[in-house]
């Protein structure tokens, strides 16, 4: 059994897998409130959601459900005494747009960075892969840079508005999806990915 785990979003998210297999899951757009919600959330699932593994999103998305994701899964590994895998919350959502029958064979990956700046990464769908790796760029830096006529994230409307051109679609990340990752996209450590370096520096 599988654990998955997704906190990036405005959804809390988590799922019990046997395999590719959905056994249960529990999925709710909270807004805020991660850290009150994951736990009980895990707890209504069969076996209150022990199993032989976690897999975790690490991210880039919202700082605070970033951190409460990798410190339960963190947690809870350390006390099941089982492995915790991560993955890119923008690798997950690719994959499921990938899944609709009539998705294109790329797409560029666009969310809500920092400092007016977005998180772009494209994606190859047949095989599942990255065409470049991410980045965090301006509206204008990331127009010039994605060639996909596929926007998916919650900055692909404004994008696709700010370039007069392209289709947005946006996703929310849910857990039981992950089973659309092709294996190699779910070993990641369980760091968090924050997409840019931090604003605060220490002092020289």
């Amino acid at each position: 059994m599988i654990l998955a785990i997704d906190t990036i979003s405005n959804a809390c998210s988590v799922a019990l897998l046997d395999g590719d297999t959905l056994v249960a899951e529990r999925h709710e757009i909270v807004g805020r409130g991660h850290a009150e919600k994951l736990v009980p959330m895990i707890a209504e699932l069969p076996g209150q959601g022990k199993a032989d593994s976690i897999l975790v999103d690490c991210g880039p998305g919202s700082f605070t459900g970033l951190r409460v994701g990798l410190a339960t899964a963190r947690a809870l590994g350390l006390g099941w005494q089982i492995e915790v895998h991560g993955y890119s919350s923008l690798a997950l959502m690719a994959a499921m747009a990938f899944s609709d029958a009539d998705a294109p064979d790329r797409l560029a990956v666009t969310i809500v960075g920092g400092h007016g700046e977005m998180f772009v990464q494209r994606f190859s769908k047949t095989p599942f892969g990255e065409i470049a790796p991410m980045a965090s760029l301006t509206p204008d830096a990331a127009i010039a840079e994605i060639e996909e006529g596929l926007l998916v994230g919650n900055a692909a409307a404004d994008l696709a508005a700010l370039a007069g051109d392209g289709t947005a679609l946006d996703i929310v990340p849910r857990a039981a999806d992950t089973v659309l990752l092709p294996p190699t996209f779910k070993t990641l450590p369980p760091r968090p990915i924050y997409g840019r370096a931090p604003d605060a520096r220490p002092p020289q």
